[in-house]
């Protein structure tokens, strides 16, 4: 990734975008779960599945939890059993195609000038769509991010969706962190998005050394191994907000 300072957008979108971010992290970043909460016009539902259909195929096979994501989906948007059939098709003919049809997108691009959030929480759905599997390769993440240009969107937005899911979701199964070298590392490991303010970014950071401090380590059982991992991690976080400080009084 680029180790300079994220893309503005446009005023009204980068509003919209921040606060469904914020609810899809109180969502437990469950995409399906924010469509439960956030309505998403029906005009939305075809190019959703099309692009998910896509996205799954992107590597040759889909698989049970692609299926599976997208019977979540249907679920939250209440489908009807005919709209259920039409999404189903849509998916398959994504997957045949491999690339949103011109027609599908128009709308997106021309609702996103004046209204960004749907399409904003088709993106998001996507990225979701991608990552099933975990972190997504190239093929998964290049159709993804294919599909959101193509409805409108900056591809800055699919970046930071997919910052905010290596931040909190990935790096849970990550192996221990090395020193970092980039601003975009250095928040991956703190466990925030390069988009977070430096005082959000400062909270974070103290509240992840204050989980593996020498003094509360004391008072656990722990094996030397366990210890070892813990002040590894410790000198990790010190040494990421480090990096983000110092970037942060340069500018």
């Amino acid at each position: 990734m680029s180790q300079s300072t994220p893309a503005s957008l446009p005023a009204r979108m980068e509003s919209a975008f921040q606060e469904l971010l914020r609810e899809l992290g109180s969502c437990g970043h469950q995409a399906h779960t924010l469509l439960e909460r956030a309505h998403l016009p029906g005009w939305c539902r075809t190019p959703l599945f099309f692009a998910l259909g896509s996205i799954a195929k992107a590597d040759g096979r889909v698989l049970e939890p692609d299926i599976r994501y997208a019977e979540a989906l249907m679920k939250a948007l209440r489908l009807s059993p005919r709209q259920r059939r039409k999404a189903i098709r849509q998916f398959h003919e994504g997957k045949n195609a491999g690339k949103l049809p011109l027609r599908l997108a128009l709308r997106f691009r021309l609702a996103s000038l004046f209204w960004p959030t749907p399409a904003l929480k088709t993106a998001i759905c996507l990225c979701h769509g991608a990552q099933v599997l975990g972190q997504p390769g190239k093929a998964r993440r290049y159709r993804c991010e294919d599909s959101i240009t193509q409805i409108g969107l900056p591809v800055a937005v699919s970046d930071d969706i997919f910052d905010s899911y290596a931040s909190k979701i990935w790096i849970r199964n990550a192996a221990p962190p090395e020193k970092p070298t980039s601003y975009e590392q250095a928040c991956l490991i703190l466990g925030v998005t390069r988009r977070d303010s430096l005082e959000t970014i400062k909270r974070a950071y103290r509240k992840q050394i204050s989980a593996c401090h020498p003094d509360k380590l004391a008072q656990q059982t722990l094996t030397p191994s366990e210890i070892a991992s813990a002040k590894d991690r410790l000198l990790r976080y010190q040494q990421a907000w480090e990096l983000i400080r110092k970037r942060h009084r340069m500018l």
